[in-house]
């Protein structure tokens, strides 16, 4: 079990290409934590604007009736990969990864992610 700075710290560590990480409060639209980042990608921005496409699929899997749960959600860009990763044990924060594709390998990211939430203590 390792709390959220030691999780946080662990995905960069361990994710290949792994640029920055964000754990974000979806009630409260706080990040409650960082690890890399830095000038090429401000993460508490990237939370908050991650926070509106979690809420943008939520709405729109209401609308469509679906009784699902979102696993996770991804965004590809030219150069990186966005991450987006609802906890399963408090399904009000999400983990946000962003990868460098040139370095990543976006299904063990995948995996690695998942490996890491199911350690974490809030």
């Amino acid at each position: 079990m390792s709390n959220v700075q030691e999780s946080l710290s662990k995905v960069m560590d361990v994710v290949d290409g792994a640029i920055g990480v964000a754990l974000v409060d979806f009630d409260g639209g706080l990040t409650l934590g960082t690890a890399g980042g830095g000038e090429g990608l401000d993460l508490e921005m990237a939370g908050a604007g991650n926070l509106e496409v979690v809420r943008a699929m939520m709405r729109v899997m209401d609308q469509l009736g679906l009784d699902d749960e979102i696993e996770d959600m991804l965004v590809t860009l030219g150069e990186q990969y966005h991450l987006i990763r609802p906890l399963e044990q408090h399904s009000s924060m999400f983990l946000y990864l962003a990868i460098d594709r040139s370095q990543g390998n976006l299904g063990l990211s995948r995996h690695q992610l998942r490996a890491i939430e199911a350690e974490l203590v809030i």
